[in-house]
């Protein structure tokens, strides 16, 4: 805006995701098995659950151990960029996850589930198209 002082963004080195959830060791496996991520280790009071990446290019994830339920639906969710839908949803589901409706496609020709891990927190499975 006009008058207004430019302020430079901050530069990101990293990325974490940090995902809220009861019982962090009974949900990590869960996303080992969705993210292709490995189990880490707790921090010292083991209220914090890595999961360590692939590669240095793919962001952390941690889990954050939380005395409340889920209640409302999540602002934030994790794409999740599969080469098969299908077969990715019906594995998780065999894990605890769950499908919320049904196979969705955008007017962009995107398509995707909506799923829920075993503490009810929402991400989507999409199709990864070739480019």
């Amino acid at each position: 805006m006009e008058g207004e002082k430019q302020v430079k963004p901050p530069t990101v080195g990293l990325i974490e995701i940090g995902i809220d959830c009861r019982d962090p060791e009974a949900l990590a496996p869960f996303w080992v098995v969705a993210t292709g991520y490995e189990l880490g280790d707790f921090d010292p009071a083991e209220n914090y659950l890595d999961l360590r990446p692939p590669s240095k290019e793919f962001p952390l994830i941690y889990f954050q151990r939380v005395p409340e339920d889920k209640i409302v639906k999540n602002r934030l969710h994790l794409d999740l960029y599969v080469d098969d839908v299908d077969t990715s949803a019906d594995l998780l589901v065999t894990r605890g996850g769950t499908r919320l409706g049904d196979l969705q496609t955008g007017s962009a020709g995107g398509t995707w589930q909506v799923m829920a891990d075993p503490e009810g927190n929402e991400f989507c499975l999409c199709l990864l198209h070739e480019t």
